[in-house]
């Protein structure tokens, strides 16, 4: 694990958001095109902000999320929500969403179309995780109904994924989709959530899924 902390929160997000933009940039340049995976919550909005205003070929750029909880668009839940409004704004705009949602009563009912339309933008150029105080990360969490298949190096690209942590169904990446990324960056603040991952590190990968992305991954904190 490499860890890289800041000195504040506010010098964390503009860091780590240049660092993504160079990363994008060098994929378009490199393969004519650039994949970026990005978790929900509040946390990363900062870095969305300012994603969203940096000059670079979006039209290149594939937007996809780590997980997505089973809820349509509507939802103040919806991840898919969060970064139309937070992200695909600005220039960022031009940039292609690959959906992980679509309206059916459960994710096994859209699993493989959803799985269809993400496979042609993969490998992921950049993938930006977060992690939970329980040391889930995307929709891998500690004793969920899958997790063990997610982890599996023949897992699918996408699992349904229910956990009592979870509240809502949900859609995730696999294990191997996410490793294969080509650069890694967790996203982390707070003391409690140091603590965790510094802990993951000594735990088997089903107690601390965030483990199965740690090796090649860029941890960034600040308090």
């Amino acid at each position: 694990m490499n860890f890289e902390s800041y000195p504040d929160r506010e010098m964390l997000m503009m860091g780590l958001a240049d660092r993504i933009a160079s990363q994008l940039r060098a994929s378009i340049n490199n393969e004519g095109r650039a994949t970026l995976s990005v978790p929900g919550g509040s946390t990363p909005g900062p870095i969305f902000d300012i994603l969203s205003d940096i000059d670079l070929d979006w039209s290149k750029v594939a937007v996809l999320l780590n997980d997505e909880r089973w809820v349509p668009e509507t939802s103040e839940r919806s991840n898919t929500r969060l970064i139309r409004a937070r992200l695909l704004k600005g220039r960022a705009a031009a940039a292609t969403l690959v959906p992980l949602y679509a309206e059916a009563e459960r994710p096994e009912d859209k699993m493989e179309e959803l799985a269809e339309g993400i496979a042609p933008h993969l490998p992921i150029s950049v993938l930006l995780l977060g992690m939970g105080a329980d040391m889930h990360t995307a929709s891998l969490f500690p004793g969920a109904d899958r997790l063990k298949e997610a982890l599996s190096n023949d897992a699918p690209i996408l699992l349904p994924m229910r956990a009592e942590a979870a509240g809502e169904p949900r859609i995730t990446l696999s294990a191997p989709v996410l490793r294969d990324a080509m650069y890694t960056h967790i996203l982390i603040t707070g003391a409690e959530k140091r603590e965790a991952i510094e802990k993951a590190e000594r735990l088997p990968v089903e107690q601390a899924p965030v483990r199965a992305v740690l090796k090649d991954a860029t941890v960034h904190w600040a308090e």
